[in-house]
């Protein structure tokens, strides 16, 4: 028998949203997840599958049964001649880099973050930037689902190709991911240039920037013209780096939360802060060389909220200029730096936000020094309004206000994925409070 802990409380990274399960579980088999669905289909308990918990929303909450699925977290099989691995579910991408390393391969694109399952990462849509390159659910080519039944359903481009399409964006509702085969490519190195620019400068030369760096994004400083340039491509040269410890930590990291917190009582320094660390830490040109992993994974440091909405990839310049324009014409919202803005190539899987589209991602952040909450809410709902005004879509795993009528306007197979769900889960074992409001 299997047996789940009681008392266990819930947070994820960012201690922003949290939940106390009745029982936690960690099974170490397909057989002892076929017993939590059993006991929970006696109960009438609901399930929710969890692996790094980084998502900054409260899609992984329940109150009913949780499954942590850290202990299945093995390397199953590597084909080299295929460039293809297979892993269990729960194993976090920052041991696979290591495993495939080894094997002289490596993943194509890579999010910022690798604390996280592999299962949990196909999810919610995980990405990262180079416009020919998909969201990090691109690079699945196979994955077996344990269904709300008790069936073990393979799954590809060839074997269940419908549940394939969903479950490589399956949102935690379909079933248990208990395996998934990623694509792989040989192992390389990526030589990162950062550099300073303008607002003006990048947006009028986006097609250039895009053409000239296979992983190209931009960092831009709001209450400023402030942008930083990221360059990232591969590169035969050894490992280099003119990182420096003191100004990476000491001032990047705690001199900006002391002088954050300082902010949450005095709002306008915030326009000064994002002027002033542009100046300190991002004004000059900065290079780096390492194995790829290395290069794309990047630390988030101290908590906070963020929002990732992708829009159409035409839309960048008037989308970010409106926003700029909000912010300029209302004094009393203030937003932390960085925006992000990323770039993810079209793809066919129903629920990704780069739906028959090249797509461009643009992430805003608030910072939690300290843990405090700084007021967000009129940023945030001016970024919301603009971007469902130029047709964006939300990033699956960050927290956004939309419900099922905006997701049936924005994903043309919304109704697709909808009836493989209701199929695979008819009771809804798998839903929370959070998938309630996608789906009803």
């Amino acid at each position: 028998m299997v047996h789940g802990q009681g008392g266990v409380k819930f947070q994820n990274w960012a201690k922003t949203y949290g939940s106390s399960p009745e029982l936690y579980f960690q099974p170490t088999s397909v057989e002892e997840i076929r017993e939590i669905l059993d006991m929970a289909r006696q109960r009438n308990k609901r399930v929710k599958v969890v692996g790094g918990g980084h998502s900054p929303s409260d899609i992984a909450c329940t109150d009913d049964f949780m499954i942590q699925m850290g202990k299945m977290n093995k390397v199953l099989k590597v084909d080299k001649e295929k460039q293809q691995v297979t892993v269990e579910g729960g194993i976090f991408l920052s041991d696979l880099n290591v495993e495939l390393s080894k094997h002289g391969l490596a993943l194509a694109n890579l999010g910022a973050v690798s604390e996280v399952a592999a299962a949990g990462v196909i999810g919610t849509g995980t990405h990262n930037t180079g416009i020919k390159h998909g969201i990090l659910p691109t690079q699945v080519v196979g994955l077996s689902l344990l269904t709300a039944s008790g069936d073990i359903l393979e799954c590809s481009e060839s074997i269940n190709a419908d549940i394939f399409q969903a479950a490589r964006l399956h949102l935690g509702c379909l079933g248990v991911v208990l395996t998934v085969t990623f694509q792989c490519v040989p192992q390389f190195h990526l030589h990162e240039v950062t550099f300073p620019s303008t607002l003006t400068e990048v947006l009028n030369h986006l097609d250039d920037h895009l053409k000239r760096s296979q992983y190209f994004r931009f960092l831009w400083f709001p209450h400023s013209e402030n942008v930083t340039v990221i360059y990232q491509d591969p590169t035969n040269k050894p490992p280099s780096s003119s990182a420096n410890w003191f100004w990476d930590y000491a001032v990047g990291y705690y001199l900006l939360e002391f002088l954050l917190w300082i902010s949450t009582f005095v709002p306008s320094l915030v326009r000064w802060i994002n002027r002033f660390f542009f100046w300190l830490l991002f004004s000059s040109r900065v290079e780096n060389i390492n194995v790829s992993y290395k290069i794309f994974n990047y630390e988030c440091r101290f908590k906070q909220h963020v929002q990732d909405w992708a829009i159409p990839i035409e839309k960048t310049k008037e989308a970010l200029l409106e926003l700029k324009a909000a912010l300029e014409n209302n004094p009393k919202m203030v937003a932390h730096y960085p925006v992000e803005v990323r770039f993810a190539r079209a793809d066919e899987i129903w629920l990704s936000p780069c739906f028959q589209r090249d797509s461009c991602y643009m992430n805003i952040i608030m910072y939690r020094p300290y843990g405090k909450n700084v007021p967000r809410l009129n940023y945030w709902l001016t970024y919301e309004g603009i971007m469902k005004k130029y047709g964006g879509r939300p990033h699956w795993a960050k927290a956004h206000s939309c419900t099922r009528k905006d997701f049936e306007k924005m994903y043309p197979a919304f109704p697709k994925f909808c009836s493989v769900r209701d199929k695979l889960d008819p009771t809804g074992m798998f839903l929370n409070t959070y998938l309630e409001k996608v789906f009803y």
